[in-house]
């Protein structure tokens, strides 16, 4: 499997996240929209290697079914892969017990050039398709988190919305978040004093 590297991932972080303006399967229907469309809000953007495949319809599921905490939180769920418009529309149309994605919660952006996958640097050349790409970028438009995932490994749903939470956190109080932080622990000042105070507070 050969990565594409014309964007290594990490250098994107804390960086202005490729813009884009796709046709998408949203609300039933397909229609393009654009990264614009969401100014002012928080995106996740989970990329899916293909469509009528077998993990992916487990993570799109999940991440739609719980699109309103996202929602509440600010941020927009939007599923990606390099498959047309209308092999997403199909899938969608497809009940869930005959192996579909039913009705969704969220947008399906159809990436069908591959240009998004390239840009976010998550195209497996050989295969055409895209590995398992999440990441969240702020409504300032700044990418703050990306995770990639080999093909067989499904994402938790659970650690996206507590990374979001503590991208808020962090920009909220200017601390910063140790390990296994989690809603309503407390955080750390980025100090070596704050440091201290933290391994103090765990004797």
């Amino acid at each position: 499997m050969t990565v594409e590297t014309n964007n290594h991932v990490p250098c994107l972080i804390q960086r202005p996240a490729p813009t884009w303006s796709l046709q998408a399967v949203h609300n039933g229907e397909i229609k393009q929209i654009a990264s614009s469309d969401y100014a002012g809000k928080d995106i996740l953007l989970l990329f899916y290697p293909a469509d009528f495949t077998f993990v992916c319809p487990t993570e799109i599921i999940a991440f739609s079914d719980r699109a309103a905490e996202f929602s509440e939180l600010g941020c927009q769920v939007i599923a990606v892969s390099c498959d047309s418009a209308y092999s997403h529309l199909n899938w969608t149309m497809i009940p869930r017990e005959k192996g579909g994605l039913g009705e969704m919660n969220i947008p399906i952006l159809a990436d069908f050039n591959k240009s998004l996958s390239k840009k976010f640097g998550v195209l497996l050349e050989d295969e055409g398709l895209p590995i398992r790409g999440l990441f969240i970028i702020d409504k300032k438009g700044i990418l703050r988190h990306a995770t990639l995932n080999d093909l067989p490994i499904g994402r938790s749903v659970d650690e996206a919305l507590r990374t979001l939470k503590a991208i808020h956190f962090a920009d909220e109080h200017g601390e910063v978040c140790p390990v296994n932080w989690t809603p309503g622990k407390k955080g750390m000042k980025p100090t070596l004093e704050g440091v201290k105070e933290y391994f103090n507070s765990k004797k």
